[in-house]
């Protein structure tokens, strides 16, 4: 097993070495520059739109319900978890370059919901289908389907074996046994490894909830996260600021300790210094960004696609709003409490155990509320990335196959809720290195098209600013 985890880790460090961070920031720098920087000047109108659906326009879900879909799939362990661990691997300064990652993956994400809704279309079942593949295949020229294929292809392997299942039941169960068994007083050993009956229950009891929506498809799922999702965020992030309320005096020294780390001026694990620590800092960071609001990563385009609307330049400012509400608001929350508190730097403390350490140090109600809060804000924001990822990668797989069919879907089912299954037995360093992988090689191909198409993604945006300022629209 420990020759497994080297391999794992050698291959994410070479698929998230420098070229990929440069590749997928200059796309958002690119994107940022082609369109006057909109996640400056036109946020408060995105957040606008995000709360008014439209009255016309066609597709599955409402506008809304589509970003609740999306964020569904990225407001999970990976700002709960990916923060903590972003944080420990790269120090303080990870939040730094995770924050820069997400200014320009406000553009990125602005790009794909825009040219998603662009490139749809309807199929032979009546269902709304775009993505990344379809703007590939209908916006760059079918030529280029090879590359939409590859990104299906790393699309269902990232939502079974990535950020989709393994990565967020890993989280709930490590909450919960935190919780529940600490001390690991009551385990059972399963194929020679050694399980609490915490992490078998709550594996079992999150995989069979899983199972009951899946086969709701996209609708069930939007009407869940509707609901859930909002609910969960505000009470996560009011979770976070009362920490930081409450030792506000201690910000700027927080502040001052994150962009002195991001440039090297102050040492991280192991020792390293200077450029070695910028360059981890920023891995790290750009990674662990990535992971949580998937930016560049393709999946929140196939959620925008169903979206009803007729403006795709709307449904991307609606998209565009969940990069800024998943890692400006929620991951700054959680790594700023983590920083307070420094539990990143305590021994013997990874995953999910750092981000609570962080809630017993800084909330104002015993230990043991404190770490219940965060196991059910965990639980909720993992379960409901399980469920949207299930519907990214089965439309992914879709694609692959070349249509539709109910008895394949149904398999994928099967084959998926079983990856949610198997997660909680999987050790926390292999389940974040595989998904980073995956994540990785998702993001080339969708990167590529998105620079591409950027020119379409200009003229779109000039256009509709256009027609707004003339009241067209």
């Amino acid at each position: 097993m420990k020759d497994i985890n080297e391999l794992i880790s050698t291959i994410d460090r070479y698929v998230w070495g420098i070229p990929l961070i440069v590749l997928i920031l200059s796309c958002g720098l690119l994107l940022s520059v082609r369109v006057g920087f909109i996640q400056v000047h036109k946020l408060g109108k995105a957040l606008r739109y995000m709360l008014s659906d439209e009255e016309e326009g066609s597709g599955e879900v409402s506008s809304f319900g589509a970003l609740c879909t999306a964020l569904s799939a990225t407001v999970g362990t990976g700002n709960i978890v990916g923060v903590a661990t972003a944080i420990a691997a790269g120090g303080p300064g990870a939040l730094f370059w995770m924050e820069i990652a997400a200014f320009f993956g406000m553009a990125t994400k602005y790009a794909e919901g825009l040219l998603a809704v662009k490139y749809r279309c309807r199929g032979a079942d009546g269902t709304m289908l775009g993505g990344p593949f379809y703007y590939i295949e209908n916006g760059m020229g079918k030529r280029w389907k090879w590359l939409g294929k590859t990104f299906a292809l790393f699309g269902v392997l990232a939502g079974l074996f990535g950020i989709g299942t393994i990565t967020q039941i890993n989280g709930i169960t490590s909450a919960a046994n935190n919780f529940f068994d600490p001390d690991a007083a009551h385990t059972v050993s399963i194929l020679g490894s050694d399980f609490t009956l915490t992490t078998i229950i709550s594996g079992l009891i999150i995989t069979v909830c899983a199972g009951l929506i899946i086969i709701g498809g996209i609708k069930r799922i939007a009407f869940f996260s509707q609901v859930i999702v909002p609910a969960m965020i505000v009470i996560y992030v009011g979770s976070c600021v009362l920490i930081i309320l409450g030792h506000v005096t201690e910000i700027p020294t927080a502040v001052v300790l994150v962009v002195k780390s991001a440039f090297g001026l102050k040492p991280v694990a192991g020792g390293a210094v200077g450029t070695g620590i910028i360059l981890m800092s920023m891995r790290s960071g750009i990674a662990r960004g990535i992971f949580s609001n998937e930016a560049g990563l393709g999946s929140a385009p196939i959620a925008a696609a169903a979206a009803k609307t007729k403006e795709p330049v709307r449904q991307g400012l609606v998209t565009m709003t969940g990069t800024f509400i998943d890692t400006i608001l929620v991951c700054t929350m959680t790594g700023l409490s983590i920083v307070m508190a420094g539990s990143y730097a305590k021994e013997g403390l990874e995953g999910v155990a750092i981000t609570t350490d962080a809630f017993r140090y800084g909330l104002p109600f015993p230990e043991k509320v404190s770490e219940f809060l965060l196991m059910v804000c965990l639980a909720v924001f993992a379960f409901t990335t399980i469920l949207g990822w299930n519907y990214y990668s089965e439309r992914c797989l879709s694609y692959l196959l070349g249509g539709s069919d109910k008895r394949v879907t149904a398999i994928y089912h099967r084959i998926y809720i079983a990856a949610v299954f198997i997660g909680p037995y999987m050790t926390v360093e292999a389940v974040w290195n595989t998904a980073d992988i995956f994540n990785g090689l998702m993001s080339i191909p969708n990167v590529i098209a998105l620079i591409a198409l950027s020119g379409v993604v200009a003229a779109e945006t000039k256009d509709y600013l256009k027609r707004s300022k003339q009241k067209q629209i």
